[in-house]
């Protein structure tokens, strides 16, 4: 398994329960099993610092100084997706600013990976005028016009930071810190909005009573495990999906899909539903993604249990997309679908329109905007539209967290 932090913990209280070695940052489909590991060794609470890091594994090496203090396992996993996230420049910019502050504390680390990029470093001073338009960059928070870097005169820029002084020599390169703060984006217990990898929900997630002085918002990015999300909800202190407010923050649902939700009045008690639906929806492909918009439409279904459950059967249902007439779907099936030997030399023999007549009456198929489907299962869509609104009046359970 490939990862930017491989950390030795244990219990301090209790040392004889030995160690565990947990990669970081965790697999979303491991995560479960690795809380309850060291859940066994009385460790991996949602919001306590209670695991001693007795060895550090990490090509950030000054990430070392973390060993021998207390972290949050969670703290840890934040720390390693936003390093897996940096570039080379950004990896130098971070070590050689947490070197010149002497950072010991994971929370001033998480800090820093927010800030780093203002700092200059420089690891070749053969180049200046690369050197000069890196410095530039920073100083103008990494985004500048093609024209002004085209204008500078980057050798004369790196000159005048070189003679200005101020800088600090380190393992990771000369640093210039140019006037940079370690601002606390993290203040220790809400970790900022940060998107990892692919997710198609990410969800704000606040108490209802409002948020107590000096807390911030949680973010939850679905799918994700059971332990996940329970977890993301204690550390805005709410044990209770009723006592959860949601808002969307952002999602990459197929559209038609994401109409059929209401996103934006979302509540506690849709986390699991929404959860499952995206389980289901995130391995599908593109073309997977176009059908279920179609069959959304075709059923003119709505809520997260009915989407799952057209998800778990598109198979049952062929979509043509883009075919928007009758004369359209026959000339598809003649010419495309491979049920018939097209002869282009019969061209203006074939009734297109016709025959797309034809088998549209005969399939049941409907046109929408996304193009043409039909149901072809054994079970009724009446009886499998029924199964899933008997879902949705139930409602489904999430371990760990009361109703």
């Amino acid at each position: 398994m490939s990862y930017v932090i491989k950390a030795v913990l244990s219990n301090p209280r209790h040392p004889e329960y030995g160690q565990v070695t947990i990669p970081f940052p965790i697999p979303v489909d491991q995560y479960d099993q690795i809380i309850e590991m060291l859940q066994g060794i009385d460790l991996g609470f949602s919001v306590n610092r209670d695991c001693a890091v007795d060895e550090i594994d990490s090509r950030y090496s000054v990430l070392g100084a973390v060993q021998g203090t207390l972290v949050n396992i969670d703290q840890l996993d934040y720390l390693a997706k936003r390093l897996d996230g940096f570039c080379t420049g950004e990896a130098s910019q971070f070590q050689a600013m947490a070197h010149k502050l002497e950072l010991t504390d994971v929370q001033d680390f998480i800090n820093m990976t927010f800030c780093c990029q203002q700092a200059t470093v420089i690891t070749d001073f053969s180049d200046l005028e690369t050197v000069g338009q890196r410095h530039f960059m920073n100083l103008n928070g990494g985004s500048v016009r093609m024209e002004e870097l085209e204008n500078l005169d980057g050798a004369e820029t790196a000159f005048l930071l070189i003679d200005g002084g101020g800088e600090t020599v380190t393992p990771y390169g000369v640093v210039y810190d140019n006037g940079m703060k370690l601002d606390q984006a993290y203040n220790g217990h809400q970790f900022p909005a940060y998107l990892y990898d692919h997710r198609l929900l990410v969800l704000e997630i606040t108490p209802k009573r409002g948020l107590a002085e000096g807390k911030n918002p949680e973010y939850l990015y679905l799918p994700a495990s059971e332990h996940q999300i329970e977890r993301t909800l204690l550390r805005v202190g709410v044990t209770s999906r009723h006592d959860v407010q949601v808002r969307l923050n952002w999602d990459e649902l197929p559209e038609k899909a994401a109409d059929a939700l209401d996103l934006k009045h979302l509540r506690g008690s849709d986390l699991p539903a929404l959860n499952r639906m995206c389980q289901v929806l995130a391995p599908l492909k593109e073309t997977d993604m176009e059908k279920l918009d179609a069959v959304v439409l075709m059923t003119e279904t709505s809520g997260a249990e009915a989407v799952c459950r057209l998800a778990e059967n598109l198979d049952q249902f062929d979509f043509v997309p883009n075919v928007q007439t009758p004369e359209e779907y026959g000339r598809h099936m003649i010419q495309e679908s491979g049920y018939f030997a097209y002869d282009e030399n019969l061209e203006g023999f074939y009734d297109y329109r016709r025959y797309g007549e034809q088998q549209v009456q005969q399939e049941g198929g409907q046109f929408n905007e996304c193009g043409y489907v039909v149901y072809q299962g054994a079970v009724p869509l009446e009886e499998l539209m029924r199964d899933a609104a008997a879902e949705q009046r139930q409602g489904p359970q999430m371990g760990g967290l009361t109703q």
